[in-house]
C-alpha cells in the first residue's frame, strides 16, 4: 500500500514540474519585458526634456515620444498576458496537486489552465515582437536624422 502512495506521490510531483518549468520561463520572459519598459519609459523622459526646450526638430521629437508610446503599450500588453500566464501555470499546477488529492475528479481544468497559459504565454511573445519591430524602426528613424543633420 504505501508503494502505492509513494509512486503516485512521485507521479503528481512529477507532472508539476512542467507548469513549474514553464513558470520559469514566463518569469524569465518578465524581467526581460520590464527592463524593455524601463528603457522605453527613460527615453520618454528624456525625448520630453528635449522637447520642453522646443528645439528646432520639434516635429521628428513628437513623431519619436508616439513611437516611444507605442512601445510602452506593446511591452505593457506583453507583461499584462505573462502575468496571467503566470497565474494559469500556477493554477495548473495547484490544480494538479488538487486533482490528486480529490481523487482525479476535476477532469480537464488542469489540462485548460496549461492551455490558457501557453495561449498568453504566445500572445506576449507577439506582443514583444512588435515592440522589438517599433524600436528598431526607431532607431532607423533617429540614425537617418542624425545622418541627415550631419550632412546638411
Amino acid at each position: 500500500m504505501f508503494q502505492f502512495l509513494d509512486t503516485a506521490h512521485h507521479a503528481i510531483l512529477t507532472a508539476m514540474l512542467a507548469p513549474a518549468l514553464l513558470m520559469t520561463a514566463t518569469a524569465s520572459l518578465l524581467v526581460s519585458a520590464n527592463t524593455r519598459l524601463a528603457r522605453v519609459v527613460d527615453r520618454l523622459r528624456s525625448l520630453i526634456v528635449e522637447w520642453a526646450h522646443d528645439a528646432p526638430d520639434r516635429e521628428h521629437r513628437d513623431i519619436q515620444i508616439n513611437r516611444h508610446r507605442q512601445r510602452a503599450q506593446w511591452v505593457l500588453r506583453a507583461c499584462q498576458m505573462l502575468y496571467l500566464g503566470m497565474g494559469s501555470f500556477v493554477g495548473t499546477s495547484l490544480a494538479l496537486a488538487g486533482d490528486a488529492f480529490l481523487g482525479f475528479k476535476l477532469g480537464m481544468i488542469p489540462t485548460v489552465l496549461a492551455l490558457i497559459g501557453v495561449a498568453f504565454l504566445l500572445g506576449a511573445c507577439f506582443a514583444m515582437w512588435r515592440e522589438v519591430s517599433l524600436a528598431v524602426g526607431s532607431f532607423d528613424v533617429e540614425l537617418d536624422q542624425e545622418l541627415a543633420r550631419r550632412r546638411a
